[in-house]
Parts: structure tokens; sequence; C-alpha cells
């Protein structure tokens, strides 16, 4: 039984190639003729000037997200020998800062020689110890009293008119935010 089918599968394939060798004299006469007609032209290449090289200085224009008005309001009040409020840019930072004042939780106090330490927990889980005077939060907070039950703050942000303007804020004893 195999070695007839074998047999059968070789008559069919020899067919098979038989019917490929079918006339092909009008298909290589159409190939002919398309290679007898004349080639066309192509275009050059078009040339282009290089580009300038400009840089960005950007210290010397107004933000382009404040408004015109509020930026020349803001210039004048930068001018203004009045205006005390504004964060040290020159204060070196501390943990806390790089943290919202959203992401820490306030979890106890601890007094030592008569002083009263916060504890406050990072969102990595790290407790760090602040006394009155240390900072927190991304908002230039600087805390300004420990109680038993919370942390009182006052954080240096911008207003709606981009003025420099102080806010209270606090961290209440294992308030989550």
């Amino acid at each position: 039984m195999a070695r007839t089918a074998r047999i059968l599968l070789v008559l069919v394939a020899g067919m098979g190639l038989a019917a490929c060798a079918d006339d092909m004299s009008d298909l290589e006469q159409e190939v002919e003729e398309i290679k007898q007609r004349p080639g066309g032209e192509i275009d050059p290449l078009p040339t282009f000037e290089p580009y300038a090289i400009s840089t960005y200085d950007p210290q010397a224009l107004r933000d382009p997200f404040i408004p015109a008005r509020a930026y020349a309001e803001a210039q004048e009040q930068e001018d203004d020998p009045e205006s005390d409020i504004a964060p040290d840019p020159d204060r070196p930072r501390e943990p806390l800062e790089q943290y919202p004042l959203d992401g820490l939780q306030m979890v106890g106090t601890l007094s030592r020689d008569n002083q009263l330490w916060g504890l406050i927990r990072d969102p990595r889980g790290t407790v760090h110890h602040v006394l009155e005077g240390n900072y927190a939060g991304q908002n230039h907070g600087e805390i300004t009293r420990i109680r038993e039950d919370r942390i009182e703050m006052v954080e240096i942000v911008r207003d709606d008119d981009e003025q420099w303007t102080e806010q209270e804020a606090s961290l209440g004893l294992g308030e989550e935010r």
C-alpha cells in the first residue's frame, strides 16, 4: 500500500512539473517591450539652507504660564523692599522637604531635656524627629510649634497673583491625608 502511494505521489508531482513548462514566449516578449521603452528622468534632490543654531535663555523671558499683568505685578513686588515674604534659596534643604505635606504623618512626640520633639513618618516608612524651626513639605514649611497632638507650621506659597504669601498648615497625630 505504501509503495503504491509513493508511485502515485511521484506521478502527480511529475504532471505538476510538466504543467509548469508551458510556453512562456508571450511573457518574455512583454518583458522585452518594457525594457525597450525609454527611461524617465529623476529630479535632482532639492538643496536646503542649513538652520541657524540658536540658544534658548529663559532667564530673561516671562514665564508663558503667568498672565502678563500678574507677571508685571510680580516684578514690581520683587523690586519692592517691603515684601519680606519669600523662601530662602540659599538655605540647605532638610530630608522631609522632598515629600509633599499630604505624604507625611505625625506618629507621636518625645520629650528629652524638657524639649518636645515631633515624630513624623515619611512615605517610605522612615520616622524622623523634628524640632521647632525644622522644615517639612515641599512648600518651604517651617515648623513653628510642636504639641502632643499636632505639629503646626507656616508654609510659603505663591498666591493667584504669583506673589509669595504665608499659609498655616499642620500635621495631626495619626491623621492620614
